[in-house]
């Protein structure tokens, strides 16, 4: 189980992973990426029962990535735990390959859910915690859901239900960096005040800093259990994390550094070359 210093070294490797390997597509989710890069790492290497060699294990734990855009962090993470060669990471973005902008279940081993189209990871999630409540499972289920995707409809329909027939077993966690697409939350439909709505549907609600590693690894391993109530985690992070002129700035939802960006980028997180 790595300690709070090697999963930040970690996290390193994957944000210039998921620069390379958007760098030489024609585009890319960087911004999203990189804000939840630090969740995936600590999810993957401290929480997740899962099993590179049985990816179709009854008993593992299931995580759904709702906000399927952010496709390419997931791909970094299933490629260094196993589930398929990192060679196959060069090809993200390719023609024919497993490897698209949004996680496709059919290709990718480890992918549980296809995802992209906002809002419908939850439901997705909530009927995966009570098949393993009436199955007599004892897996969890793990959802990451985008803070814009929370304006879909189908978000507070799932929100409704998984109080209602206490899934306890399923924690949900919100992206939360404020921005959508491009813009800031505000300024298109904001959603304060988030943890008291979801508090009053019923779930247990914890706030946390998205990317510090040790809080992480201390909230996800203190999860309140038995309650009947399932968890969210309001994670607040920082769109394009780890890059000093992406963090916080909308233009960075989809679009590629130019030459003196990459110049920048190469610098700030350590790669020779882009």
């Amino acid at each position: 189980m790595m300690t709070p210093p090697k999963l930040k070294e970690q996290a390193a490797r994957y944000r210039r992973q998921i620069v390379s390997c958007i760098c030489r597509t024609p585009g890319g989710h960087l911004g999203a990426a990189l804000s939840v890069i630090d969740l995936l790492t600590v999810l993957y290497h401290r929480v997740l029962r899962v099993d590179p060699a049985s990816p179709s294990d009854p008993d593992r734990d299931r995580f759904i990535l709702s906000k399927g855009h952010a496709a390419i962090a997931l791909y970094c993470v299933l490629a260094e735990r196993g589930f398929f060669p990192r060679e196959i990471l060069d090809s993200f973005g390719c023609r024919g390959t497993i490897l698209g902008g949004h996680p496709d279940m059919l290709k990718v081993p480890g992918v549980e859910a296809s995802t992209g189209a906002l809002g419908h990871g939850l439901p997705f999630a909530v009927g995966s915690a009570l098949a393993g409540r009436m199955d007599g499972k004892n897996y969890r289920v793990y959802a990451l859901l985008g803070d814009g995707e929370c304006q879909e409809g189908s978000v507070w329909e799932a929100a409704l239900f998984a109080p209602c027939h206490r899934l306890d077993n399923l924690t949900v966690i919100i992206d939360y960096n404020k921005m959508q697409a491009m813009d800031h939350l505000d300024n298109i439909v904001s959603l304060e005040p988030l943890a008291r709505k979801w508090e009053s549907f019923g779930w247990e609600v914890r706030e946390v800093d998205g990317h510090d590693l040790g809080a992480l690894c201390e909230l996800f391993g203190n999860l309140p259990g038995g309650t009947g109530k399932p968890a969210l985690i309001i994670a607040h992070t920082v769109k394009g994390k780890g890059v000093s002129f992406m963090e916080g700035k909308p233009i960075w939802h989809y679009r590629l550094p130019d030459d003196d960006e990459r110049e920048i980028l190469c610098r700030e997180l350590g790669i020779d070359e882009l």
